[in-house]
């Protein structure tokens, strides 16, 4: 029997809700204060001060209508979370369609969606002539997506609350750096703060010694570098990469996606000075062993086609494709329809797989992710063993994550469930993109791009495409995000709420 959520359960969800998007409400304070003093762009900025308005007060009065103290437990809190981000998808578009650069206020949702889930795709209009206010807060999304809106939330709203742990989990993250989740939570920021002051003065550096003016430099730095690290593929101009044309730049910009795409429990291992863990790691082995496996498939079907002439053009338009795929960036220096026009189907391939097996977990790459691949070879690997010995021989699989962990039943099932979700998603987009009229590998290549929360695309997202695609790939981009639980969690919520007895 199915029970219907009580009245105390719905306002626990409500409070949580607004408190969030107070914070979301909040955020937008930075590009009305950066267009108003920075750019001297008073309209634009004007925008947010708007929309800022409207968030705030919507998340006053629901935290004000649903006020709590009741512990916020799993179910809700993934319900929380869930709803959270449709929330910041709607809110954070209205200073969007306020620019004039978007055909309707769907499209400026799939903007903000793109963005807060690290994805990239975009449905901008004339993107070159965007204000420098509204292109911040496109980049601005990724940043606070990358780190998760849980985070956010946990860090400057809810602080050590009961339910603070339950959030954290809910946004597809269960590994802690440290035993506290606050603590967690501002070690997360306090590295991508540092990686951001880094990142932006070396691309800054490096913008201005290709001939960017100093502002100008500095601002492409800090919006490629947000996109970059949190493995996002915005970029200020249309072109995204390629615009720079700049081979110091696009490397620069490869160790940020790799950077973006490693364990925020790796870089902490890092930061405390256990170096070893980088070779040790089942995650870092295994995303090596996709990247090379992946980079034969793309070189040997471009080479087969004689696509690049020399192996710095390889490494510059083949290679930078392969690490952007794989690391779920989506920065191109490539044009998309190069993709299906130049590559050939074996080139194409092997991109589908490095956006498919994606990142690793607890970071800001999408993806089924390193770690449940590698469980699942190891996995695999024991039950091969397991019928080749004797039958009472006993045969015990381990991998390293940080310290060494047993393969078990459990796990693996969880695994396999997850990366199972994964693959129907892909399939979903693929079928949907398929019976709308689009090729089969561009439609499997464009929906993996949005349920592995890539960015790459070969053409098919555009502000033109029918409007059951763009909602079908909002929804791939916010169930691959949240790595489905939560997703599946809300969609039982509204069971429960009309069949619940």
């Amino acid at each position: 029997m199915i029970l219907k959520p009580h009245l105390s359960d719905i306002k626990n969800i409500g409070y949580y809700l607004g408190r969030i998007i107070l914070g979301i409400g909040f955020t937008m304070f930075l590009p009305f204060i950066a267009g108003l003093i920075l750019f001297k762009e008073s309209n634009p900025a004007f925008d947010f001060l708007i929309s800022a308005s409207i968030t705030i007060f919507i998340g006053l009065i629901l935290s004000w209508l649903c006020k709590t103290d009741k512990n916020l437990h799993t179910g809700p809190a993934m319900v929380v979370i869930a709803s959270s981000w449709l929330a910041a998808m709607a809110l954070s578009a209205i200073p969007l369609i306020l620019s004039g650069h978007y055909k309707s206020f769907l499209d400026a949702c799939f903007e903000t969606m793109s963005g807060f889930t690290t994805t990239g795709l975009t449905l901008v209009q004339d993107l070159d002539h965007l204000s420098r206010t509204h292109n911040l807060w496109r980049h601005l999304g990724p940043f606070l997506g990358g780190q998760g809106i849980a985070i956010i939330a946990i860090t400057f709203l809810l602080g050590g609350t009961n339910g603070s742990l339950n959030l954290y989990l809910g946004e597809g993250r269960d590994e802690k750096l440290v035993p506290n989740v606050m603590h967690t939570a501002r070690f997360i920021w306090a590295i991508s703060i540092a990686y951001l002051i880094l990142g932006t003065i070396v691309l800054g550096l490096i913008g201005m010694s290709i001939g960017l003016k100093p502002q100008s430099a500095f601002f492409h730095a800090i919006c490629i570098f947000m996109a970059g690290f949190d493995t996002a593929g915005f970029a200020p101009q249309s072109t995204n990469i390629l615009y720079y044309h700049s081979l110091i730049f696009e490397i620069a910009t490869i160790f940020f996606m790799v950077m973006g795409s490693l364990n925020f429990n790796l870089h902490y291992q890092i930061w405390t000075g256990n170096f070893k863990e980088i070779w040790k790691n089942i995650e870092t082995r295994t995303f090596l062993l996709i990247l090379m496996i992946v980079s034969l498939i793309v070189m040997a079907g471009l080479k087969r086609l004689g696509v690049y002439s020399d192996g710095v053009m390889l490494f510059r338009k083949g290679f930078y494709q392969i690490i952007s795929g794989q690391t779920t960036t989506g920065y191109v220096t490539i044009y998309a329809q190069q993709f299906f026009k130049e590559w050939g189907d074996l080139a194409l391939t092997g991109i589908i797989i490095a956006m498919a097996s994606g990142g690793c977990v607890c970071s800001t790459a999408g993806g089924i992710k390193m770690l449940r691949i590698g469980i699942i070879y190891k996995a695999l690997r024991q039950d091969i063993k397991s019928f080749m010995l004797p039958p009472k021989a006993v045969f015990v699989q381990k991998f390293h994550h940080i310290k060494t962990i047993l393969v078990e039943d459990k796990q693996v099932r969880a695994v396999l469930i997850v990366t199972m979700g994964y693959f129907f998603l892909y399939g979903l987009g693929t079928l949907i993109g398929v019976v709308l009229g689009y090729p089969f590998l561009e439609s499997l290549f464009e929906s993996t791009s949005a349920a592995g929360n890539v960015g790459l695309s070969c053409g098919i997202t555009d502000a033109s495409m029918p409007v059951i695609l763009k909602i079908t790939y909002i929804i791939e981009m916010w169930a691959g995000r949240l790595e489905l639980m939560s997703v599946f969690a809300l969609a039982g919520f509204f069971v429960s709420l009309v069949k619940g007895k």
